[in-house]
């Protein structure tokens, strides 16, 4: 193997960035249980083609996926993760159909503004911790399988929904992890059945996935060491931050 192929095609400059672009959102991901998306898409989009950055971020959805599965199924919301999940999962590939069809300016516009937006909706007034009903849990599950194809971004409609409700950090982490599981394997069959992946875009997310793996673990050490105000803070800024460095990005 050639040291080009070796490193995905990459310049080892750029590769080293992507490398740390990986290694934060992994880390925020393990501390909130979500964000790898949300910081990953955008950025790593303005270094490779934006549909390769979906991919990319939908394999490494899935890689990370086992990663505390244990603790995850233990203390998630079975009873709206496992409907909003089959949902999103049957909307994904609508998702990774309309990404093989919009222009990549456009695409990159599109998830920006798609950060933007998760930001948005954190600051709507929380309310009660009452399960929603059945419609409003598939709704959310829909759009966030519509987002994975698209974007590999379930989180704009996932955190809201278990933020918003007052329950604790670990219920509230451990459902949205279990959610973007289920929607990263349902992407990764969509992006491979509907040829927006390829071996090398795999070839890229296993170059990534030493750095996936420790800011991961990083993170869940950190997310056991502060307090439900403090992370719930944490969730809101960097959903902010990721929301405006990418249309930032994005219009420099």
């Amino acid at each position: 193997m050639t040291p080009d192929l070796l490193l995905g095609g990459l310049a080892p400059t750029t590769l080293a960035i992507a490398l740390a672009l990986v290694f934060g959102a992994s880390v925020v991901r393990g501390l909130t249980g979500f964000g790898l998306a949300i910081i990953l898409v955008p950025l790593l989009g303005l270094i490779v083609d934006p549909a390769e950055a979906v991919v990319i971020s939908i394999l490494l959805q899935l890689l990370a996926g086992p990663i505390g599965l244990k603790r995850i199924l233990a203390d998630g919301e079975r009873s709206t993760a496992i409907p909003i999940a089959i949902a999103a999962i049957a909307a994904t590939p609508f998702g990774v159909w309309l990404l093989s069809i919009t222009a990549p300016d456009v695409a990159r516009l599109a998830i920006a503004l798609i950060a933007l937006a998760a930001f948005g909706l954190m600051l709507v007034p929380a309310r009660e911790g009452a399960i929603p009903g059945r419609r409003e849990t598939v709704t959310i599950g829909v759009a966030a399988g519509l987002l994975t194809g698209f974007a590999s971004m379930p989180g704009p409609p996932v955190v809201p929904f278990y933020l918003r409700r007052k329950l604790t950090p670990d219920v509230a982490r451990a459902s949205m992890l279990m959610v973007f599981f289920a929607t990263a394997i349902a992407g990764s069959i969509a992006s491979f059945a509907l040829g927006v992946a390829n071996l090398h875009l795999l070839w890229l997310s296993v170059l990534f996935y030493p750095a996936l793996y420790i800011g991961t673990r990083l993170g869940e050490l950190a997310f056991g060491t502060v307090s439900e105000p403090v992370w719930r803070t944490l969730v809101g800024i960097i959903l902010g931050i990721a929301g405006i460095a990418a249309v930032a990005r994005l219009w420099s």
